[in-house]
């Protein structure tokens, strides 16, 4: 009988964590180190060579031969150059070396990565330095060491870089808050994520028969299945024996990486699912949600299936998200958004709130920004994703409490219920004070913020930046105020009031969804960017570029290079979309439509043969319908390649993005309404691609 391996034996088995460590380093290299990442200071030089030189040794004891420093260039992935330990000495003879050198700084070339405009092409050098606050692990016979990427002029080109001055932000300025509390333990603050994780698993042949699929990793075409997620059988149901067995197995690789993947279970649409994982620091929780992605390609592959983590894979059924659960913690433990067991007179909680609704409030269009791709547009406001205005739901008891200070009042605090199920071997169960609206971007649960903006196929660092550094702002401003007074206690009252006051447009507890909403939000002054370029265009705004440049989180140039990149990602991928469309078109649908109407007029000629009475009205009506159709496609395909032709000829990508929002995605629309309505009267023999209800209900 094979012998199972037991989970706490495997757990982060391929990571240098912090148990590897202690026992291997020497005990004041070790404490050296611990330091370093604790309280988030620079590495000690003189220890780096041991480090390095341990960290090699356990690599190898675990099959390593190379290593890489790992990054997160501004594509949206990740990136990986793999070096020998490898070192010849002569005589036909080798060595495995790594020196702190290697560990701390790497010089990959830059040159192939997007930019915008922060370096010449021919300006090739780049830099890695790594960050020991995020854990080397091994992958694939390879030591990965998580690293920071940056130009020859020392301006960040990835994410990694402005997530971690955020998070130092963070702390600097929640420190201050929490000192005046009395807290003098405390020796930093550190904002924590648990990425919820949704996805789609489809059969591998599927796949490979649509170009759209292989090429953009949705569908463009694809007329609605007979039964889609209306039933809602599927959402919790019970698992799929080969979606089972990939999930066992994505949970024990994720697991070994020190991964801690918690939940799973289908999603609302059909061939949906969702992976959770517990809370962690946040510059590891992005690195960890990065490599889960990869894990869940990878691994599905070994089950003849694909995931797809595009924002919207299918037109009429649930898209994909990735709800970004966000929090402060101090070094000790406490969450500073636990309300406690009286929340209206728990000041410090009420001052950490304070702080994130005008954050929210104020820079509602980064938060908007970060959660904007070509993707994710297909997917917000589509009733299973929240709608463009970014609002902020507190629940119940809050609003309550809020209204309260704001007004004047006096909070009652409501009692505890409890509910009877009315069967007597079942508990009672615990009433919450608030229950849950899936409707909001912004939702206050319980102890943390959930940001359910963000598109599936993203990298949650931008989200997480702009967090760190509005609520660091917030609390920095609160800080010089409290600091200087002498009445603490009337300032503090005062600040959170006028703050709640101030700021409260954002709050709503409503259907987000309603067209009564989008009024009243655009009364409130809120704003409403429906898609990315309107989006985009606001990240460079004056009151951003002061946010991050006051925290040194990004430089005004990093700025704007960030916004070119975000208009240059979008124009390709709607370019490569509108390209596809059209040789999916002429190459395969139109053929193929043709050939089925040659063939129905072949079988009206051949019974009209044998008798002029045989009825031959349904083939006719079939034959006259598609060859309207397909007339109407060809015009529709002749209407999309010129506006494709226009868009390309842009001098600027912000030009091009604004003319494909506009020009180009009308035009796909019309074709796909065209081919959808062909795919509904052909027979399914002759449609050249699988349909939804063949990809969906295949697993």
């Amino acid at each position: 009988m094979e012998k199972t391996e037991r989970i706490q034996d495997i757990f982060a088995s391929q990571v240098f964590s912090e148990d590897v460590m202690r026992e291997r380093l020497p005990k004041e290299v070790y404490k050296s180190l611990l330091n370093t990442i604790a309280n988030g200071k620079e590495i000690d030089a003189s220890i780096a060579d041991v480090v390095a030189g341990t960290m090699k040794d356990w690599a190898i004891e675990h099959g390593a031969t190379h290593f890489t420093h790992w990054f997160q260039p501004l594509t949206g992935v990740t990136a990986e150059k793999h070096d020998a330990f490898l070192s010849p000495v002569g005589h036909g003879k080798a060595i495995m070396e790594f020196s702190g050198k290697e560990l701390i700084k790497g010089e990959p070339d830059a040159s192939s990565f997007p930019s915008g405009g922060l370096r010449a092409t021919f300006e090739a050098r780049g830099y890695t330095a790594w960050d020991p606050a995020s854990y080397a692990f091994i992958k694939d016979g390879s030591l990965y060491i998580p690293t920071a990427f940056c130009s020859y002029g020392g301006e960040a080109l990835d994410t990694k870089t402005p997530l971690l001055r955020s998070m130092d932000a963070v702390n600097t300025a929640a420190l201050r808050i929490v000192r005046l509390f009395g807290d003098t333990v405390t020796q930093r603050v550190v904002s924590t994520v648990g990425a919820e994780q949704e996805y789609f698993l489809i059969d591998a042949e599927d796949f490979k028969a649509r170009r759209d699929l292989f090429y953009c990793g949705r569908t463009l075409f694809g007329a609605p299945a007979v039964k889609g997620q209306e039933l809602e059988d599927h959402y919790f149901g019970t698992l799929p024996t080969r979606v089972s067995a990939y999930m066992k197995e994505l949970d024990m690789e994720l697991w070994r990486l020190g991964i801690s993947a918690k939940t799973k279970h289908n999603e609302a649409a059909p061939a949906q699912h969702e992976l959770a994982p517990i809370f962690s620091t946040t510059n590891l929780a992005v690195d960890h949600n990065l490599l889960t992605m990869e894990y869940m390609r990878k691994i599905a592959e070994k089950y003849d299936m694909v995931c797809l983590l595009a924002e919207k894979p299918f037109e009429g059924i649930n898209g994909s998200g990735k709800h970004n659960n966000w929090s402060l913690s101090t070094d000790g433990g406490k969450n500073l958004f636990k309300p406690g067991k009286n929340p209206s007179e728990n000041k410090e909680f009420l001052l950490f709130l304070a702080a994130v609704i005008r954050a929210v409030d104020e820079y509602q269009d980064l938060l908007r920004i970060s959660a904007a791709t070509a993707g994710n547009d297909c997917r917000l406001g589509g009733h299973e994703a929240p709608p463009s205005i970014i609002s902020i739901f507190l629940g119940e008891e809050l609003d309550t409490i809020i209204k309260s200070i704001i007004e004047g009042s006096g909070y009652s605090k409501r009692d505890t219920k409890y509910m009877s199920l009315g069967v007597k071997s079942v508990p009672t169960i615990r009433q919450d004070t608030t229950d849950r609206n899936r409707t909001s971007p912004f939702a206050f649960t319980g102890n943390k913020f959930e940001f359910r903006m963000v598109g599936s196929s993203q990298n949650i660092a931008l989200s997480n930046i702009v967090l760190n550094t509005a609520v660091a702002e917030a609390l920095s401003d609160f800080a010089d105020k409290l600091e200087e007074t002498i009445d603490f206690g009337g300032t503090l009252d005062r600040l959170i009031t006028d703050t709640f006051k101030k700021h409260s447009r954002i709050l709503f507890s409503g259907n987000s969804y309603s067209k009564e909403w989008e009024e009243e939000a655009k009364e409130r002054g809120l704003s409403n960017f429906r898609t990315s370029p309107e989006a985009y265009a606001h990240f460079t705004d004056d009151k951003n570029i002061k946010l991050f440049g006051k925290f040194g989180v990004m430089s005004e140039t990093e700025m704007r290079s960030r916004r070119e990149i975000f208009f240059e990602s979008y124009r390709k991928i709607k370019n490569i979309e509108a390209r596809t469309m059209l040789e999916m078109t002429v190459r395969d649908i139109i053929p193929a439509v043709s050939k089925y109407v040659g063939a129905l007029s072949e079988s009206v000629n051949a019974k009209l043969a044998v008798s002029r009475s045989i009825n031959v009205s349904a083939e006719r009506d079939l034959i006259e319908k598609l060859s309207d159709l397909l007339a109407s496609t060809y015009e529709a395909y002749g209407a999309l390649e010129r506006v494709e032709k226009t868009a390309i000829s842009k001098s600027s990508d912000e030009e091009a993005a604004f003319y494909y929002k506009d020009s180009v995605i009308p035009r796909m629309d019309a074709l796909r309404k065209l081919v959808d309505s062909m795919e509904i009267l052909c027979a399914r023999e002759v449609w050249p691609m699988p349909t939804y209800g063949d990809i969906i209900f295949r697993i």
